[in-house]
């Protein structure tokens, strides 16, 4: 652990989110002496960010929180050219009116994590369509494109990689780098950001902004990223065999959400209350050495916690009564995610995929077979059940001993 003097470097390196640096001691002392403009982008590709992503926005928490201005970038022009980075294929273009849908679903999660406002701490949302729309071609090319060399560019690992699986790659997403890198320029000149901040997959592309700032106009600017986010057992941050954890309730249940995070590997705990939840240092420590089934307490303040930041106090409190209700009591909680089966009823495989349980009807006989299915505490077998249910009525379907759901008609 270094020796910052800043509350921002500080807090950031004392609680796991600092990768690299590209002058620390230049940060440091700049944070220490004043505000400090800083910002991420996030591409707008669907109506919600996941949990891969609330690493970086809690990033631009700690930032708001440690006295300096927080910005977010929403990637309404990069998005409709798309980020290479760490893909085989080339995203599907997104009309403008699906873009600004997104972008709108997103804000949600922000206006609950970060103060907005007009004071020189209060967050602010920009879109870099406003001034990339905007920027002609020989412009772009003139006051750009001189700056990057191809020889270069064709060293990042975004396009390296792709060109070594022999993987096309647009010359559109090309230049998402060079555009990425002007994003940086341009914040530093209209609104005076010296710091952006991302996962450790973008240090080329902050590097690149950085150069272009410095190289254009003599700008100081810094980065800093933030590790490869991965769970104990190496699995990828965010994702599960039934599909993406979502930050929005639209796409997710706060059940589900609140589950995910009570369901965490036991080797993740800490890192995740220091990554995710604004609790004490002492007090994570104390929750982080709880040995054995206590581990569970843990476990539940850490998904308690998260829920509440994310969706709401309210939120977390029925997530965790119907978590209690549904264990403890045998019964079935309020919050629990429902299905409607209909007057004629749905086979069990495809109940079981319709509720994300399984991600295909294969690998819902599977979980048949194994015997891991049960409906009101009956054990099923047959992938060719029908489950129906009386109206007015309803039953509890269970697949293992974590996921339930409520089956009516």
């Amino acid at each position: 652990m270094s020796n910052y003097t800043s509350d921002l470097l500080r807090v950031l390196d004392e609680r796991g989110y600092i990768h690299q640096v590209t002058d620390a001691e230049g940060l440091d002392a700049l944070a220490a002496k004043q505000i400090v403009p800083g910002y991420i982008g996030f591409d707008a590709t669907a109506p919600s960010l996941h949990i891969g992503s609330l690493v970086q926005i809690m990033m631009l928490r700690r930032l708001q929180q440690a006295g300096h201005k927080p910005i977010v970038l929403m990637g309404g022009g990069t998005t409709r050219i798309g980020d290479p980075t760490g893909r085989d294929e080339s995203r599907k273009m997104l009309t403008d009116a699906a873009i600004d849908e997104n972008i709108a679903g997103i804000r949600t999660v922000f206006e609950r994590l970060l103060v907005f406002g007009d004071g020189p701490t209060d967050a602010v949302m920009v879109n870099n369509h406003d001034w990339l729309s905007g920027l002609g071609y020989i412009e772009m090319l003139q006051k750009v494109g001189t700056h990057f060399t191809v020889n270069r560019m064709l060293t990042f690992d975004s396009v390296r990689l792709r060109l070594e699986r022999e993987q096309p790659m647009t010359f559109l997403e090309f230049n998402y780098m060079i555009l990425q890198g002007y994003d940086f320029r341009h914040l530093a000149q209209e609104m005076g950001v010296r710091l952006q901040m991302g996962g450790s997959d973008q240090w080329g592309n902050i590097v690149n902004g950085m150069e272009l700032g410095r190289r254009m106009d003599g700008s100081e600017l810094f980065g800093l990223t933030t590790p490869l986010l991965t769970t104990a057992d190496g699995g990828k941050m965010g994702k599960t065999a039934a599909g993406a954890v979502w930050l929005n309730e639209a796409q997710l249940p706060n059940y589900d959400f609140w589950q995910y995070w009570r369901n965490v590997d036991d080797r993740d705990v800490g890192r995740f209350l220091r990554l995710f939840t604004d609790l004490p240092l002492d007090e994570i420590a104390r929750l982080e050495a709880l040995g054995g089934s206590d581990i569970n307490e843990a476990k539940t303040v850490l998904a308690n916690q998260v829920t509440t930041l994310v969706r709401g106090e309210e939120a977390a409190r029925l997530a965790a009564q119907t978590a209690a209700e549904t264990f403890a009591g045998g019964g079935a909680g309020a919050d629990l995610p429902t299905l409607d089966v209909g007057p004629d009823g749905m086979r069990i495989g495809a109940v079981l995929t319709a509720l994300g349980f399984t991600a295909s009807n294969g690998e819902a006989k599977r979980k048949l077979a194994e015997g891991a299915v049960k409906l009101d505490g009956e054990t099923v077998t047959d992938p060719g059940y029908l489950v129906s249910v009386a109206a007015d009525a309803e039953a509890k379907l269970s697949l293992g001993k974590k996921k339930h759901a409520v089956i009516r008609c």
